[in-house]
This record gives C-alpha cells, structure tokens and sequence, in this order.
C-alpha cells in the first residue's frame, strides 16, 4: 500500500491532467451557451432576486431580522458558497463512471477526477464572487480587515467538498442510484442550512419528543455547512470575526471527512475498472 505522501508525490505528478480536466469541465459548462461566462454571475443574481421577491415582497409583515434594503447581499452571501458545494457535490458524483473508457485504458491517479469537478467548481465560485463587490458597494455595506479570513473559509469549504465527492464518486460506481438519492438530500441539506435566512432566528431551546434541544448550536455542530455559511456573512456581510471556536469545529470536520474519503476511495479504487 502507498503512504499518504506517495499518493500526494502522484498527484503532482498528473497536475497536468487535472488542469486539462478543470479546462474541459469549464468549457463544457458554457458550451453553446450565448451569455458564456457571464451565466456564473446571471443564475445567482437571478435567485438572489427570487429570493428578495418572495422573502421581502410578497409576505404580509416584516420579522426585522435582515433590513429589507440589504436583503439580496444578505443572500448572495450564502448563496453563492452554496451553490459551489452543490455543484461540487452533485457534479463528481458521476465523475468516476462518466470517465470508465479513460480509466479502463490509462493509469492515473483516480481522484483527479472527481477533485477535477471540485476545482472548476471552485474557479466558477471564484468568478462569481465577483459580482459581491458591486453589490456591497450599491448597497453601501462597507467590507472590514475580517474578510482577510476569506481565504481560510474558501479552504476549509474545499476540504469538506473534496471529502464528500470522493466518497460518492465512490459509492456512485457501486450503486448508480446514488444520484437519485443525494437529489432528495441535497435538497433538504439546503432548507435546514441558513441560507434564506439568518442563523440567528433558530431557537435555542425547543423541545422535541419530550427532550428540550438547542437547535442554533446542534445546528452548526451538525450541519459543517451552517457554520460556513455563517463565517461567509460574517466577514462579507456584518463585517465582524467570526465564530472561531465552531469555525475551527468545523475546520476539523472538514479534514476528518477529506480524510475518510481518501481512505474510502482508495480502499476501492483498485475495483473501479471492473465496475464502470
């Protein structure tokens, strides 16, 4: 069996691959497509005002949990991290089977291709982060010396996605309704993430078949996306630091989970040839 630093020496060694992986990923996002690049602006502006429409507009009061006014950065804030997990996620499910004829014919390292759907996601995310810096500068929301932090959020995101694509690119080989399964699930992880809505309305103390729980803090101990999603808003949106003590909890999920979905994959890549 090779070490940990021999399957790391690998994959440098197809970096080549996995640039010509992400390139081909990206092109085939925008392919045929007359808008191209600017789609990874337009889908989230045209959700962020779906979301304003529905969530501002169209209910009968206001709670006074987010200014009306800053609602869309409120939400593009979330939004757009999210829809890099998901991408991510629901992208290199099918990464290892799509590829079957490449992998039947040519030895590489396997995990380029599922971490090749994660890094165009994360280009793509990148890009789209983009659009933030007009939005907070039209809705006069001033950026602090906290968004420095980005970075370290960026990377533990990258960390936890990477682990989840690797165990389903794996669990996908052997089981092909795992995309049916994790569209249900994807799904549901959105609604109990705080996206649409802030963290801070989750009740403390609410009681479930007779045991009284503390939803805000299970929340983001539970859910590594809630906590994230959190740190977003706070070094983009409130301008404050963020949580470290469940940022760092979630920082050691992040890599407890890329760990197990190394050891996953590589337990059964060595089957993955007669599978696809």
């Amino acid at each position: 069996k090779k070490s940990v630093l021999a399957h790391i020496k690998e994959l440098y060694r197809f970096r080549n691959l996995l640039q010509k992986l992400v390139a081909r990923d990206l092109r085939v996002r925008y392919k045929n497509s007359v808008l191209g690049i600017l789609w990874s602006w337009l889908n989230p502006l045209f959700m962020m005002v779906v979301y304003t429409v529905v969530f501002i507009y169209m209910r009968r009061t206001d709670n006074g949990v987010v200014p009306s006014k800053e609602f869309p950065v409120f939400i593009l804030c979330a939004l757009l991290p999210w829809n890099f997990f998901s991408g991510a996620v629901m992208g290199s499910i099918n990464s290892i089977v799509s590829n079957g004829p490449l992998i039947k014919r040519v030895y590489f390292a396997r995990e380029i291709l599922p971490l090749s759907v994660v890094v165009s996601n994360l280009v793509n995310f990148g890009i789209s982060l983009m659009i933030l810096v007009p939005m907070l500068l039209f809705f006069r929301i001033k950026l602090t010396a906290w968004v420095l932090l980005l970075p370290a959020i960026i990377a533990i995101q990258f960390c936890l996605t990477t682990g989840i694509a690797l165990i389903l690119s794996t669990v996908n080989v052997f089981y092909r309704d795992t995309r049916a399964i994790m569209d249900v699930v994807i799904m549901a992880w959105f609604f109990v993430t705080p996206i649409i809505y802030p963290l801070d309305i989750l009740p403390h103390s609410r009681e479930i078949l007779g045991i009284t729980l503390d939803i805000h803090r299970w929340t983001r101990i539970l859910n590594p996306m809630a906590s994230l999603v959190a740190a977003y808003r706070d070094v983009l949106y409130h301008g404050r630091l963020v949580g470290l003590d469940f940022l760092a909890r979630t920082a050691i999920t992040s890599l407890v989970v890329l760990v197990i979905g190394y050891a996953v994959f590589f337990k059964f890549s060595p089957r993955f040839g007669e599978e696809v």
